[in-house]
């Protein structure tokens, strides 16, 4: 009945305020005379329970009965914390659109393959060492694995499971609505006005479908937002403390969602580059190492590499330099290097479902693979995408058009910034270019940037442009709105999916896989214990030190 779908509506609620309680502490204890409004509020949220779940797994295991704990203990402060801002009603009816993307039944592919063995673990075990040799995705954790864990609660179960991704992009969302509104006011009308608005739109529409979104998407969402920060700091010179934090509290969510997006602290060189020219550098480095923004970043980092260590014994898999080899658990060294050349075929469309290239080491090297991944990538996927992204463009300058213009002291700086991002773009493209591995945030930016500048040169009169921006966030509201309508509607007809009586995404026993084999390991290792005799021969042993396992490669 639809009462199952109210219940899910207020446990929904419940968990996203639970979430920016936990960021007012945060902000009370670290950034007492700060102004954060609700999406920073948000994401400051998110780093704490991240840092806070994987030390807590260290110990015991994220149960239904701890989950609810924690929610309440969040909820609770938020209730005590709460001050009804103006912009609070629009932070609901936000979210309440948001709402419709949680209803799913058809998840993504690496969803059952690891996604939902490594999150349910967590709920089920404490921490295990080794787990990269039971399943490849395992030895590629992320902080959003951790993050949905603690979303597990009673009567929903696990069908909270792709809360963060929406967190992620409803607290982005409200971040950049709310940077647009007091641009609108303060009449800021340069190129990163005209950035965020093309952000707003780009991530509904591009990345509607939740049950899509993974580890990728959400880490792009957020990269759309530290690019907006960084263009604040170089055009606005806004050197403050507060602008810097945001770009460290950015920069540790990004990271521990996909551990390469590590070479984006490049974006930071800009910054350097100033504060160098200024002469400024070792005072303000003084000023913001020892400050907690920058604190929480490096915990964020640490954890991240014990993780990756715990699970494969390398810092970052599966670069091999990072691996620590002689760890009882560490995956070998000719198993990583053959891992990474398969991540490198697979992204230069050098492998799929039903084909493999021929000698695939020659295939990936210098640029071998360019004509292939024409063929079988490039058309059509990443072509459509840039049909779409030159199509919302040309709207953007029919629609703000003017043929009074103003002169723009565009700052040089801005261009450091564009080249690195040029830099990440190449990377990309020579050893991973996949749109999931970075490619939709990079080449919409190389777009929206100059796009950017054209129409910041454009004059605005502040009511036309309100209503221009208006009617652009309603009707992008509106597609993100239908196509969820849609998506809904073939995964009733196709999948016979009943969203008002029950509306959870499909479950099979595959998607238990892993625990079970986890299971038997130790139920098998709990024997040996007991009766030496009865100790089967494995491809894995496992072993137990203090209170956690250890599973290690026969």
């Amino acid at each position: 009945m639809i009462i199952n779908l109210l219940i899910f509506l207020i446990i929904y609620f419940v968990s996203i305020f639970s979430v920016i309680g936990f960021g007012q502490t945060t902000k009370n204890i670290l950034f007492k005379n700060e102004d954060l409004d609700y999406g920073y509020l948000g994401l400051l949220g998110l780093s704490i329970l991240f840092i806070y779940s994987y030390l807590s797994n260290i110990f015991f295991e994220h149960s239904n009965l701890h989950n609810l704990i924690l929610i309440i203990l969040g909820f609770c402060i938020f209730l005590k914390n709460f001050e009804r801002l103006k912009d609070f009603k629009y932070f609901i009816l936000l979210f309440l659109l948001l709402f419709i993307s949680l209803i799913i039944f058809k998840t993504h592919d690496d969803f059952p393959y690891y996604h939902f063995g490594y999150t349910y673990l967590l709920t089920d075990k404490n921490l295990i060492f080794g787990l990269g040799h039971l399943n490849h995705g395992f030895r590629t954790p992320s902080s959003i694995f951790y993050l949905n864990s603690l979303f597990i609660l009673p009567y929903v179960k696990f069908y909270l499971i792709h809360l963060p991704a929406i967190l992620f992009l409803g607290f982005v969302n409200f971040t950049l609505l709310r940077k647009l509104f007091l641009d609108i006011r303060l009449r800021k009308f340069d190129f990163v006005f005209f950035y965020q608005i093309f952000s707003i739109i780009f991530i509904n529409i591009f990345f509607y479908r939740i049950a899509e979104h993974g580890t990728d998407r959400s880490a792009q969402i957020l990269i759309f937002l530290l690019f907006t920060e960084i263009f604040i700091i170089l055009e606005r010179k806004n050197f403050t403390y507060l602008q810097i934090s945001k770009i460290f509290l950015i920069l540790s969510l990004v990271i521990t969602l996909k551990a390469f997006y590590l070479l984006y602290c490049l974006i930071l060189i800009p910054i350097i580059i100033i504060l160098l020219k200024k002469n400024k550098f070792s005072k303000n480095l003084s000023r913001y190492v020892y400050k907690p923004s920058f604190c929480i970043l490096l915990t964020s980092l640490s954890i991240l590499f014990l993780i990756n260590i715990s699970n494969s014994g390398c810092l970052i898999y599966p670069v091999h330099f990072t691996c620590i080899e002689h760890l009882s658990w560490s995956i070998s060294t000719s198993e990583v290097n053959n891992m990474n050349n398969w991540y490198e075929q697979w992204s230069k469309a050098g492998a799929g479902p039903n084909f493999r290239v021929e000698n695939p080491e020659f295939y990936i090297k210098s640029f071998n693979w360019v004509e292939n991944w024409i063929d079988k990538y490039f058309f059509n996927k990443v072509s459509d995408f840039l049909l779409g992204i030159f199509f919302l463009s040309i709207i953007f300058v029919i629609v703000f058009f003017s043929k009074k213009k103003i002169k723009v002291n565009f700052k040089k700086e801005n261009y450091w910034f564009f080249f690195i991002i040029l830099i990440l773009f190449f990377e990309w493209f020579y050893n991973h270019p996949a749109l999931r591995y970075g490619g939709y945030v990079l080449i919409a930016t190389l777009v929206f940037f100059p796009v950017s500048i054209l129409i910041s040169k454009f004059k605005q009169e502040p009511k036309q442009l309100t209503k221009k921006i208006s009617i652009l966030l309603t009707i992008s509201a509106l597609i993100f709105f239908s196509r969820n309508i849609m998506r809904i509607d073939q995964e009733v007809d196709k999948y016979n999916f009943r969203p008002f009586l029950d509306n959870n995404f499909r479950i099979t026993s595959n998607h238990y896989r892993m625990n079970n084999e986890i299971n038997i390991l130790i139920d098998n290792f709990e024997k040996c214990e007991a009766k030496k005799n009865i100790c089967n021969k494995n491809l894995y042993t496992i072993h137990k030190k203090l209170n956690n396992y250890i599973i290690v490669r026969d």
